[in-house]
């Protein structure tokens, strides 16, 4: 399961409804599940599909603070390989068999491309939003040890009684979006390293 998190005015709503909107046609059939605060996207192969393999997705869309978790679950793609080895097969039998199984070798190929798609039709809308994986405005402050005061990220000192502030302050990856500490190399979410 990849997760990543983008912050600012995003609903799950928005991201729920152009997946729905991309995948809902050809072979395949998409429905959100819940409204609110946490919802899922399912993305599956049509019951009785006049071509390719079986594959199926979740998407899990869910509000947290100052922005929204993305989470795709693994796909199945164990009716697609199916579908590949027959054709294959088929091939092996008689080159000329892999004639008949155009349609099918083009809907297996996209088939296993949905879990790139359902990725960049999230960035697309979260890009249309403003959301990135920057930490927004109200959530960079650093919070003074002495004072207990919100001070804006990058100010050396204090705003209100002058202590310094120190080098703690919050970054996110720029693969996920996950916020992470000073000293960590690695993302705890996603496991890339973290650029400066």
């Amino acid at each position: 399961m990849e997760q990543r998190i983008y912050h600012g005015t995003l609903t799950p709503n928005q991201i729920a409804q152009a997946l729905v909107a991309k995948f809902n046609r050809s072979n395949l059939r998409a429905q959100q599940v819940g409204t609110g605060k946490q919802v899922v996207v399912q993305v599956a192969t049509r019951p009785g599909a006049s071509s390719g393999g079986q594959t199926a997705i979740s998407i899990t869309l869910q509000k947290v603070e100052d922005g929204l978790a993305v989470q795709v679950g693994k796909q199945a793609w164990l009716g697609v390989a199916a579908s590949l080895g027959q054709t294959a097969m088929a091939a092996i039998r008689n080159p000329f068999n892999l004639l008949g199984r155009l349609d099918d070798l083009a809907q297996d190929i996209e088939n296993l491309q949905v879990s790139q798609q359902v990725w960049e039709t999230v960035e697309e809308v979260a890009r249309a939003a403003g959301a990135s994986f920057e930490l927004s405005e109200r959530l960079r402050r650093m919070v003074c040890a002495y004072c207990s005061t919100a001070n804006p990220v990058g100010e050396p000192s204090c705003i209100a009684c002058g202590a310094p502030l120190g080098s703690a302050q919050p970054r996110t990856c720029t693969n996920c979006g996950f916020v992470v500490k000073a000293n960590e190399s690695n993302c705890p979410n996603c496991r890339q390293p973290i650029r400066p």
